[in-house]
């Protein structure tokens, strides 16, 4: 089943730059909800989203 999305993997070789919108804002909002639980590789490419987040406003 393709449901047209990129998931984690593939995003995750890829530069944030190169990300579509919603997949920043997704991976955001999941890495946020997570954040307790998140190691420090997790809580770096959450640090990456959000300053790519904020490049592009």
């Amino acid at each position: 089943m393709d449901t047209g999305r990129r998931d984690f993997t593939e995003l995750s070789m890829m530069s944030k730059t190169k990300w579509h919108d919603d997949e920043l804002y997704y991976f955001q909002h999941a890495l946020s909800q997570l954040l307790p639980y998140v190691n420090p590789e997790g809580l770096s490419i959450l640090h990456e989203i959000n300053k790519e987040m904020q490049s592009r406003d």
